[in-house]
């Protein structure tokens, strides 16, 4: 049942009330930004009536961090030095896109290859993923487009402290969180370069995931300041978690995989991207989060789960959770969907 509609003065009142502001409840203790009422407790004198003692119970407001973050963000945006624009390789295909499938990459985790079968540091990491995209793109075909498909994951955590967002759960990190953001964007600003001499546009997703949901934020938005005077680079900067890249009569969708599963979403990207569905004939949909491989056809689109280039860390090693490691580039024509790929594992570019 719908109750009364609140007035715009009761609107405002309850969001000071939020904020630890509403003295008819003897609540007059303003908290700092960033925080949120949680509760109170009060000490009342029995005989005078009149309170003695309040305990002021807060925690962190997850709008308010968000909106404080994106401000940062978009200031500090406007410091980084721009990309300039630079020639377009002579010879692509325009029929064609590389769709670059990188996900739960785990920048910064640290693993002990005695403990988890291979190491894993950010040196290693930054080596690989620069290794792996020369290799992608030399077996590649020389496509028009370029889609830099990051699925999430990128980064091992998302603060100064080294836990999942939104459990706390204890991760093993290999550095400071400042040295890993300067190595992240550092690496995929080679990338970029990289894929910009092999096509002529490069699309670049840096989707949410689980373990950087922040992070992904940031990454976003200073991409596409750095690149704003690169006309052949576009970042996808939407804040939703599902993605959408409609190339000629082919869709492809992207989700990281911590909102829905496999199992459920195809509707939900036909929901969400109606138009495009409607105009296309082929339907693709890529995950991660899961590090292992699965594919299904639905009626409506083929959903495909990645596996990681990453090792294992030492809580999947010892929960059992193993998978193969590799990356894939999938090429798709504008007309027939999906045309070619091919498979890149850290040992083979350890036997390169």
């Amino acid at each position: 049942m719908v109750g009364p509609r609140r007035t715009d003065g009761e609107v405002s009142e309850a969001m000071q009330a939020r904020q630890g502001w509403a003295p008819d409840h003897g609540i007059t203790s303003p908290l700092p930004l960033g925080q949120k009422l949680r509760g109170t407790s009060t000490l009342i004198d029995k005989r005078t009536g009149e309170q003695v003692l309040q305990w002021v119970k807060s925690n962190e407001d997850a709008e308010e961090q968000h909106a404080v973050m994106q401000a940062a963000i978009e200031a500090m945006g406007e410091r980084l030095p721009r990309e300039k624009a630079r020639r377009a390789p002579a010879v692509t295909n325009a029929d064609l896109a590389n769709v670059y499938v990188l996900t739960d990459y785990h920048l910064g985790m640290l693993a002990w290859g005695e403990e988890t079968g291979a190491d894993w540091d950010l040196s290693i990491a930054e080596d690989m993923l620069v290794n792996w995209f020369a290799a992608a793109m030399s077996q590649s075909p020389a496509s028009e487009t370029g889609i830099f498909a990051q699925l999430g994951d990128f980064l091992h955590w998302d603060g100064m402290d080294a836990v999942t967002p939104t459990s706390k759960h204890l991760l093993d990190a290999d550095t400071r969180f400042q040295k890993l953001v300067r190595v992240a964007i550092r690496a995929i600003r080679r990338v970029i370069g990289m894929l910009l001499d092999k096509h002529s546009h490069v699309h670049v997703l840096m989707a949410e995931g689980n373990h950087d949901m922040a992070s992904s934020i940031w990454l976003r938005e200073w991409l596409r300041a750095i690149y704003e005077d690169e006309p052949r680079v576009t970042v996808d900067v939407s804040p939703d978690p599902y993605y959408c890249v409609e190339h000629g009569k082919t869709a492809l969708f992207f989700h990281h995989g911590h909102k829905k599963r496999p199992a459920a979403i195809d509707t939900v990207f036909a929901a969400k991207f109606r138009e495009v569905f409607g105009r296309t004939e082929h339907a693709y949909a890529h995950m991660g989060h899961m590090h292992h491989i699965d594919v299904k056809e639905t009626n409506l689109m083929v959903v495909e789960q990645h596996r990681t280039l990453a090792a294992p860390d030492a809580h999947a090693s010892r929960g059992g959770w193993m998978s193969g490691r590799e990356a894939c580039v999938i090429t798709y024509s504008r007309r027939f969907g999906e045309v070619g790929r091919v498979r890149v594992s850290p040992k083979m570019l350890e036997a390169a």
